[in-house]
């Protein structure tokens, strides 16, 4: 009998080990001052300069890419779900005002495609430097019999640091404070388990599915600079949950939110989902980031203000809506 190895098995350690090798000068470029050691130990190390911070909060989120990956394997372009990954973490990080320091993936498939794999880290550490945060580790699984030789599966996980006195959680809200709305590059990160339904492969399979592979934008950089001049009072990521789950998360209980509709343009394609698939506007709000993917609460200078600079930045932001007293949900307006 031939001698089993663990490559016969399904596993190729050497390839794994050449590929690690091949993508360090990629993390190199996301190295912050903190970083220690080398790619390719057992852990990251990080230390953090505190100083400047009274009462340090180490501030942590883990998410995926969810379905939006299948839609990457049948167009075969893997460029744009590692910022995906990235941005669905670190933005996650931000709304509580903290900076995010450090960020780790898991990547898990059937075989390791090298220039699948690369394509990935490539994105990745796109969106660590996008969003100034170190990229200090991760895992490449090669999982034979749990993933068919094409499919794989990513992870991602960030650290970020916030002096509690400065942290942003909601509590500062009151009625009649606005919200801003800062524009989405399209459907992001959520509601692909749909799109897929509603779009047949040959229509997926061209310039739509290309526009549905935008990457998700990162806010992370332009929030920080808005913090450092204007107090915020409240941030939410509109991600899985759309309007109607997500800002109430970030508000006081006898507190609502009432946006207006037509504040801002709502991009086709969200029009297009809803004409296609026949989903009602509420549904589309719940599932959807309808062209805003982040939403930001201040006192009403304070949010004209933002307006300007968000403005001078480049990013298109809205006055969409305001906190209302009353029931701990989401009024849509016309």
């Amino acid at each position: 009998m031939t001698p089993l190895t663990y490559k016969k098995a399904g596993v190729d350690i050497d390839k794994a080990d050449a590929f690690v090798k091949r993508i360090k000068p990629l993390l190199d470029k996301t190295v912050r001052p903190e970083v220690l050691g080398k790619i390719g130990g057992f852990s990251g190390l990080f230390m953090p300069r505190l100083k400047a911070i009274k009462n340090p909060v180490l501030v942590s989120a883990t998410d995926g890419v969810g379905t939006k990956l299948l839609l990457a394997e049948m167009l075969e372009r893997y460029d744009t779900v590692g910022i995906d990954l990235v941005a669905m973490c670190v933005d996650d990080v931000v709304v509580t005002g903290a900076e995010p320091l450090f960020f780790l993936d898991y990547i898990a498939c059937g075989k390791l495609n090298d220039k699948k794999l690369y394509a990935l880290i490539k994105g990745i550490t796109k969106g660590c430097q996008e969003a100034g945060c170190a990229l200090i580790g991760g895992e490449t699984a090669e999982l034979p019999g749990m993933y068919e030789k094409d499919r794989f599966d990513l992870a991602g996980f960030c650290v970020g640091v916030v002096d509690r006195e400065k942290m942003i959680d909601g509590r500062l809200c009151r009625k009649g404070d606005k919200i801003i709305g800062l524009a989405s590059s399209g459907l992001h990160s959520n509601g692909y388990s749909l799109v897929r339904k509603v779009f047949s492969p040959k229509e997926l399979n061209g310039r739509l599915g290309q526009e549905l592979l935008r990457p998700t934008r990162i806010y992370t950089g332009m929030v920080l600079k808005i913090m450092e001049k204007i107090r915020i009072k409240a941030m939410a990521h509109i991600t899985g949950g759309g309007f109607i789950e997500n800002i109430p998360r970030v508000l006081p209980s006898k507190l609502g939110a009432e946006i207006k509709k037509d504040s801002w343009p709502i991009p086709s394609i969200f029009l297009k989902i809803q004409e296609k698939s026949r989903m009602n506007e509420k549904e589309m709000f719940r599932t959807f980031n309808m062209g805003v993917g982040m939403a930001l609460i201040l006192g009403p200078q304070n949010a004209r203000r933002a307006l300007q600079l968000f403005t001078k930045m480049g990013q298109n932001a809205w006055m969409i809506g305001e906190v209302i007293e009353g029931t701990h949900e989401v009024l849509l307006q016309d």
